[in-house]
């Protein structure tokens, strides 16, 4: 994968933007060096800047504005009031329900994989668990998986786990706390013993997150599980959680020293299962705090099967405020022999430590800087360590690369073919030597033990894609692209099917209307680039553009009536009317974003243009502003109405043939309203009504007005697609076969009466609508 970056300064603060360009996408065994190189960069990005909507701060601030943290049920909350409202649409308005979503892509792009587990009994079979995209199941050792988890499930997983007989446990909700999937959270501990046909709830559903499943190997009835909690709420059920009856009751064996600390690793002594350890994670998330450490974090074994338990401290790191994710595995062939690696708060490499007495002594490892630096600055994304079945001293750690020791840890060797961020290891018993690795790529697997500079075959179907923007051609409705989390900007032309044409994370993704070969991509940032050719060849813009503050994902969108012309915005509206080569300025700053209170807010997060009338122009910002000009920029009015939520705004629309009829849907949970996320305004701006209805109580993430009927409108959000055809009056779940997948992003192909929705965890939809 060739990718250029480089770093410019603009603007009166410090500003530095990476500069990615991929002018080819082959996977050549040089990426994940270049992951690295890419994720520093990005690093070096987020210190330097004091802007909003940063990485893993995207998703919870836009949840959370004006408030500090969610409300404790809110997605779970959500999720039930979606499920009600399909049957109420099977009711009422049946025809609804005949309309069918169908998978279009990508298969091959992958998406982030937190854990797998290997079928006992079946040849090549192999289970993997998505970020978001819910358990899938491979019978073809890792080349292609189908679903394995039902659509009407949350489909944020933690978790798996398998025991002898065959039996499937999985953990909902995602215990690495970046990247934003976390935020979905969990609904508990769900089992199968049909291989993931159907699946059954079997509690811990206020959980919030699960770091770790294992099952004792001498009685497959007792079964540990390590919740991690809710990221944004203390309390809950946290800790270590034992079932002695295969799921049927659960009981805390394992508290944590205060309300914000959870367990979230674990590893049982195979030849005496009653010696059980313990990580525990001490950490909670706020929109400007991330305490991701603090005293309840440790080691802790118990020699009893989980009835008391000990804090190991002997040559450990001090549990205080520094201290934070740990992972922990022991050998099976020596259990006695332990490896933990221990992360630092603020995110950066603490220590590996080795134990040759289980757990009575720790003693430090000296290590080298590519071993560190794998950790890069945020090590909490990982905590992960694996030890060959067969060797005490063959050991794998995650990082942004997958390091491989030979030598119990003296020495290290970095993965080179695989995708970057590593989360899951499983060797396959039945198959010496086969070896399957997940990480934000998908599915990788190795036929030489894993070794890391060997080779990797990836897998080919695994349509678990995470989208925060996606655009279809007008003139070919099989022409689409999209931005993506750690996999780039994608497209579904050129040699390969779905392929990355732009780098980093992927964002904002526009095809000219009128010129398919035009197109344009951003990563983090608004930080964007256009093309001539489809795509193949990029020239970067952003640094024509003039902003002080920049969203992670910021607006760039055409002129309905003119594609040459084009509107960018940071804390200031950009227009260029030359397809985004050049740029003016046609607003002051819309958003103050001045003091610690307003951050990670001040930043434009939504641009609308008027197709009646192009001197009209809508913007919202973070922090819930509002704000019209009638005169293309000359004179900016803010739009005051009491009716208005104080809430982050995510999409402005106008109507085509009126100006002055405009929609504004919001993000946030609503906190004893009885609705706050779709307006709709008649008369430009200055009455407001809500039209959010029957809607779930869920962030709405962008609207599409029916081109042949205004009074049709659809809503992507967080739990589902929905419509109405009154205008708001009534909502309805439009089609079936959509996972409850967060919907990032909707677009209409006019010609055809199309719509397609992006989801954050399965990929691209469509639907034709009659």
């Amino acid at each position: 994968m060739s990718k250029k970056w480089l770093a410019l300064i603009t603007g009166s603060l410090v500003f530095v933007i990476i500069l990615a360009v991929l002018s080819t996408v082959n996977k050549s065994t040089e990426e994940a060096s270049i992951q690295t190189k890419e994720h520093d960069e990005v690093k070096e990005i987020e210190n330097m800047i004091k802007g909003p909507g940063k990485r893993d701060d995207w998703f919870i601030s836009q949840k959370v504005f004006p408030n500090k943290t969610l409300p404790q049920e809110a997605f779970q909350n959500a999720t039930k009031q979606a499920k009600k409202l399909k049957e109420t649409t099977v009711k009422e308005l049946p025809e609804l329900k005949n309309e069918k979503w169908t998978f279009i892509g990508p298969k091959i792009v992958g998406g982030r994989i937190v854990d797998m587990a290997i079928d006992p009994k079946q040849k090549d079979t192999v289970y993997a668990a998505a970020a978001t995209g819910g358990v899938w199941k491979s019978v073809d050792a890792g080349k292609t998986f189908t679903a394995a988890w039902d659509d009407n499930n949350t489909q944020s997983m933690g978790a798996l786990a398998v025991t002898s007989d065959g039996t499937l446990y999985a953990g909902t909700g995602e215990a690495n706390p970046g990247g934003g999937s976390i935020v979905f959270g969990g609904t508990g501990i769900y089992k199968s013993t049909d291989q993931g046909d159907n699946w059954e709830s079997i509690g811990l559903k206020d959980s919030g997150a699960i770091g770790r499943i294992a099952v004792d190997p001498k009685n497959p009835q007792q079964i540990f599980v390590a919740a991690a909690g809710q990221l944004f709420n203390p309390g809950g059920e946290r800790g270590l959680y034992r079932s002695q009856d295969g799921g049927k009751t659960w009981n805390r064996v394992l508290n944590g020293k205060n309300n914000t600390t959870g367990a979230v690793d674990i590893a049982i002594d195979p030849e005496n299962p009653k010696r059980i350890y313990a990580a525990m994670w001490d950490h909670v998330r706020y929109p400007n705090n991330r305490v991701y450490g603090g005293e309840g974090s440790g080691i802790y074994r118990s020699n009893d099967g989980g009835n008391t338990w000990e804090q190991l401290t002997n040559g450990l790191p001090v549990s205080d405020k520094n201290l934070g994710r740990i992972g922990i595995a022991l050998s099976p062939t020596q259990p006695d022999r332990l490896y933990a690696i221990t992360i630092k708060s603020d995110g950066y490499y603490e220590g590996f430590y080795i134990s040759e007495n289980g757990g009575d002594s720790w003693t430090k490892q000296e290590v080298s800087r590519t071993f560190s630096n794998a950790q890069s600055s945020f090590g909490w994304w990982f905590g992960r360590i694996w030890v060959d079945p067969n060797d005490e001293k063959h050991v794998f750690v995650a990082g942004v690369n997958m390091m491989e020791s030979k030598d119990g840890g003296k020495t290290w060797a970095s993965s080179k073919g695989i995708h970057a961020d590593q989360h899951a290891v499983a060797w396959d018993s039945k198959q010496p030597g086969r070896v399957y690795v997940g990480n934000d790529g998908g599915v990788y697997r190795s036929e030489e033990n894993g070794l890391v500079t060997g080779k990797w075959e990836k897998a080919v179907d695994l349509p678990a894609t995470q989208f925060y923007t996606m655009d279809v051609s007008q003139q070919d409705i099989k022409r689409i692209s999209g931005g993506t989390q750690d996999n780039g900007s994608i497209r579904s032309w050129g040699k390969d099917d779905w392929n990355e044409y732009y780098g980093g994370d992927g964002l904002r993704n526009l095809i000219n209307y009128k010129d398919k070969e035009k197109v344009y991509a951003c990563y983090q940032y608004g930080s964007c680039a256009w093309s001539e050719d489809g795509g193949n060849t990029m020239t970067y813009f952003t640094n024509k553009t003039v902003s002080n503050r920049r969203n992670w994902l910021s607006p760039l969108l055409f002129d309905p009536n003119d594609p040459s012309i084009m509107y960018y915005a940071g804390n200031r509206v950009n227009r260029s009317t030359d397809g985004g080569k050049t740029w003016e300025i046609i607003s002051p700053s819309l958003t103050e974003g001045k003091s610690e209170d307003s951050y990670p807010y001040g930043t434009i997060t939504t641009v609308a243009v008027s197709k009646s009338n192009g001197k009209v122009l809508y913007a919202g910002t973070d922090d819930g502003r509002l704000w019209k000009t009638t005169d293309l920029g000359k004179n900016w009015t803010e739009i005051i109405n009491k009716v208005l939520p104080n809430r982050w705004v995510t999409q402005l629309k106008v109507d085509a043939k009126n100006e002055n009829y405009v929609y504004v849907t919001f993000s946030g949970f609503r906190n004893g309203e009885d609705s706050a996320h779709v307006f709709k305004s008649e008369d430009g701006g200055n009455t407001w009504e809500n039209i959010s209805g029957n809607l779930p109580n869920t962030p709405v993430n962008n609207l599409v007005i029916d081109p042949k009927n205004r009074h049709n409108l659809y809503i992507a959000t967080d739990v589902g697609v929905f419509m109405t055809k009154n205008d708001g009056k009534k909502w309805y779940s439009l089609g079936s076969g959509m996972p409850l997948a967060p919907v990032t992003d909707i677009v209409m192909h006019e010609p055809t009466n199309t719509l397609f929705a992006s989801t954050f965890g399965r990929g691209i939809f469509e639907i034709k609508l009659k």
